[in-house]
């Protein structure tokens, strides 16, 4: 379920702006989808200028990237905890961003590549986490369905706690294979529609306390800056 919409140019854009914004001996959490991906690469270009850091990836999809950039990683056990150097700054991307709503930053949905659970370890763990986005993942209020990780024993338990909260949940089918999405963590996504999502904290809090769920999509009050990218320049928009 991956989002489309949006120029490569503002994409670009504005992972490049977010790769700038990496000062040297930086731990930087690495993040998954196509904007992110922009800024990953602008960041080999400066590691191969001389640029001292290190990478910690959120996804294959994203420490096969950083590898192929020439990005050194660390794990994130040898990111996070006693005597580690820690992660001084996330940057991801979204599949939508509200600049509004009941948050004192912005709130957003994450998990169009199934990737949410690490990708939200990583920018937690992060000192600043920054979100790189395009106009059309902007919104007023958040509406897009929103991707559920859940232990595959889990599924139907899930389900039908999510058609309790007011949503209708959608197993997520692989596209080029017969069966199931199976995120990198060997779990199952459900696509959750909730329609507009005018309290998105209180929603994160019934999917969180939800048993079978390993993780959820929204992303609140934990954004500290979004760079948004246009076909001319940068937007940034912080808490």
């Amino acid at each position: 379920m991956k989002t489309s919409g949006g120029s490569d140019a503002a994409k670009r854009r504005a992972g490049e702006s977010a790769a700038a914004a990496v000062d040297d001996g930086d731990v930087v959490g690495l993040g998954t989808g196509s904007t992110a991906a922009h800024a990953i690469r602008r960041l080999g270009e400066r590691v191969d200028a001389g640029l001292d850091i290190r990478g910690v990836a959120t996804s294959f999809a994203s420490r096969e990237l950083a590898l192929e950039s020439g990005i050194p990683l660390l794990d994130l056990d040898e990111a996070v905890g006693p005597g580690a150097p820690g992660i001084d700054l996330a940057i991801d991307g979204a599949d939508q961003v509200a600049l509004g709503g009941d948050s004192s930053s912005p709130s957003l949905i994450k998990g169009g590549g199934a990737a949410h659970a690490r990708e939200k370890l990583v920018d937690a763990a992060a000192e600043r986490f920054l979100v790189v986005a395009d106009p059309s993942k902007e919104t007023a209020v958040l509406d897009r369905s929103v991707p559920v990780e859940v232990l595959p024993a889990g599924q139907s338990v899930v389900a039908e706690a999510v058609r309790a909260a007011g949503g209708e949940p959608t197993l997520r089918r692989a596209e080029r294979k017969d069966g199931p999405v199976v995120t990198d963590n060997g779990n199952l996504v459900l696509d959750c529609a909730f329609g507009e999502i005018a309290e998105p904290a209180a929603l994160a809090a019934t999917l969180a306390g939800t048993p079978g769920v390993v993780e959820h999509g929204l992303f609140v009050d934990m954004a500290d800056e979004v760079r948004v990218g246009t076909d001319s320049d940068v937007r940034i928009v912080r808490r």
